[in-house]
């Protein structure tokens, strides 16, 4: 791991860093696009964007989030850098969990089934190995359910299927 993503997640504790991040997260989102997924979150984290169907509007609506490998899959958690309500990525999965993933400048589709239970927790624990700050967030969303998802690939997607988890 880099330096600077060893700091990065020493600061992500912080509730400035959550404030500033998200009013990067257009740049990360235009960073994404131009580098057909290779560069989310400014390659300091393992990231991947994800494409849900807005629930209202019907619209793609793409956002780049951490995520690690379980298997064949990816987990990505609806964190909201710790804010009360749930992001509206997460509310769009559970009103449409099909889905499309942007990971290493390939392209796939994806079903994000949300965890509960034994299965939430051994997921948690991934990803707070990956991102510790998750548990600070959890205290700060006030009893939030902080969902978490997995995504599965279903199917090979537009450039020749996902890239191999790690």
């Amino acid at each position: 791991m880099s330096v600077l993503g060893t700091v990065t997640r020493r600061i992500g504790h912080h509730r400035w860093f959550g404030a500033v991040v998200r009013l990067l997260v257009p740049l990360d989102r235009a960073i994404g696009r131009l580098t057909r997924g290779r560069v989310v979150a400014l390659g300091l984290l393992p990231s991947l964007v994800i494409t849900t169907t807005g629930r209202r509007s019907g619209q793609p609506r793409s956002n780049p989030l951490l995520y690690v490998p379980d298997g064949d899959a990816y987990v990505v958690i609806g964190s909201n850098w710790g804010q009360q309500h749930q992001p509206a990525w997460a509310l769009n999965l559970r009103a449409q969990p099909l889905a499309e993933v942007t990971l290493g400048g390939r392209r796939f589709p994806v079903r994000a089934d949300l965890a509960t239970g034994t299965e939430r927790e051994r997921l948690w624990d991934l990803l707070v190995a990956e991102w510790p700050a998750y548990r600070t967030y959890v205290r700060r969303a006030g009893g939030r359910e902080i969902w978490i998802f997995r995504l599965a690939p279903t199917g090979r997607g537009d450039r020749g299927g996902p890239p191999p988890a790690d």
